[in-house]
């Protein structure tokens, strides 16, 4: 019984290694922080930025390890949605980058001089289709 209480340790430690080296590599490939400090001009918080980085993943896992539920009010979830929101948004935006695909979409579609108009399009696309979510199927 303990031997397999071991070996279900090391398993699981292997896969939690190889998952955040693996997350760690992609965020580090695709060059989120120095790209953000750069875009924000705040080159004294790049530390901030990466402990942030390092401090949600941690507690990412913390969370997902530990079921625990916490009881504030419903008001509390706006600012915790908008963070996790503006995460995804850039790890998209980041990824969308390092691979070039808007001017690639840009030139399939016949839009190279309206690229901004393209962008824009996508942006409003996205936030009206997650406001339609949220009011139509989670709110009623």
């Amino acid at each position: 019984m303990a031997f397999e209480v071991l070996i279900t340790m090391i398993v699981g430690l292997s896969g939690g290694l190889a998952v955040g080296s693996g997350f760690v590599a992609f965020i580090s490939v695709l060059g989120i922080i120095p790209r953000l400090v750069q875009l924000t001009n705040t080159e004294k918080a790049a530390k901030a930025y990466e402990i942030a980085v390092i401090g949600g993943a941690v507690f990412g896992t913390a969370a997902v390890l530990h079921p625990f539920q916490f009881s504030f009010p419903a008001f509390f979830t706006i600012p915790v949605g908008l963070a996790a929101g503006i995460f995804v948004g850039m790890l998209a935006a980041a990824l969308t980058e390092v691979l070039n695909v808007f001017p690639i979409l840009a030139k399939r579609v016949g839009m190279e001089k309206n690229v901004m108009s393209l962008v824009m399009a996508i942006v409003l696309g996205k936030i009206i289709g997650s406001l339609f979510h949220w009011i139509i199927y989670v709110t009623l």
